[in-house]
């Protein structure tokens, strides 16, 4: 009997890794799909917001600032950023 359950172990384990996997999947592609919809909506512009500003609003930040934000506004090229063209990206939170 012990013998005839041995066999299946492998199989057992190979269902279960095949279930691991998938459920990996779907939610990495729900958190890609998340992060996507973000991006989105994150299409208005500087100059939309700041609509009352009529000749800009400067990104530079004069406060601290995590790493992570700089990182971010390193990454848009927000130093060369020319008003109206500046991604909301480069202003803080």
């Amino acid at each position: 009997m012990t013998d005839k359950l041995n066999r299946f172990w492998p199989l057992i384990a190979s269902a279960a890794f095949a279930m691991l996997l998938a459920a990996n999947a779907a939610q990495s592609a729900a958190t890609q799909k998340g992060a996507r919809a973000v991006t989105q909506s994150d299409t208005q512009t500087a100059e939309q917001i700041f609509a009352d500003a009529p000749d800009g609003v400067d990104p530079v930040v004069t406060g601290p600032v995590s790493t992570a934000f700089k990182q971010r506004q390193a990454s848009a090229n927000c130093d060369s950023a020319v008003w109206p063209n500046i991604p909301m990206v480069c202003y803080p939170d």
